[in-house]
Order: structure tokens, then C-alpha cells, then sequence
């Protein structure tokens, strides 16, 4: 085998590990935010009703929650990826100057 083949498969597998840890973050902040305990139970106050602004407000919040953590899960894949071009850029460099 080349080494030409050789580093191809490697780029390969270092792209499939890449998109996995990108997976496995994405699962542990889920995970995090299921496991998230509610909050203590405040005392009877009368509800209000002002039904559609709190719904409104509800759903702008879900909104930003959920673009920021689409943000977060493209910038941990970004970090994957430059990460592991990084480590088979260097990895090249090693092999290149190791004495034979």
C-alpha cells in the first residue's frame, strides 16, 4: 500500500472519528439538559391572564434556545475538523523529518 493510500485512509477515518465526536458532544449536551433538575415547587399564586404574551415569550426563549444550541454543535464539529487536519498535517511533518 502507498503511502499515498495509506494517509487517504487515514483523512478517511480521522473524518469518521471527527463526525462521531461531533455525535457523542451533541448526545452529552442532550443528555445535560434532560438531566437538568426541575425547579423547587413555589408556593399557590393566582394565575394571570395574559395568555398570548407569555405564549409569545415562550416561544421566542424555545427559539434562541434552540439556535444557540445548533450554533454550539456546528462549532464543535468546525473544532473537530480543524482538529484532525491539524493532528494529520503534524503527524505528516513527523513522519517527514523522523530519521528512516
Amino acid at each position: 500500500m502507498s503511502d499515498f493510500e495509506k494517509a487517504k485512509r487515514d483523512a478517511a477515518d480521522a473524518a469518521a472519528n471527527s463526525d462521531q465526536l461531533a455525535e457523542i458532544v451533541a448526545l452529552l449536551k442532550a443528555q445535560q439538559v434532560v438531566q437538568q433538575q426541575p425547579p423547587a415547587t413555589a408556593p399557590a399564586t393566582p394565575q394571570s391572564t395574559g395568555g398570548a404574551a407569555k405564549w409569545i415569550g415562550i416561544g421566542v426563549g424555545g427559539s434562541i434556545f434552540l439556535v444557540a444550541f445548533a450554533l454550539a454543535a456546528v462549532a464543535t464539529a468546525i473544532t473537530a475538523v480543524g482538529l484532525t487536519i491539524c493532528v494529520l498535517v503534524l503527524r505528516g511533518m513527523w513522519q517527514d523529518i523522523k530519521p528512516k
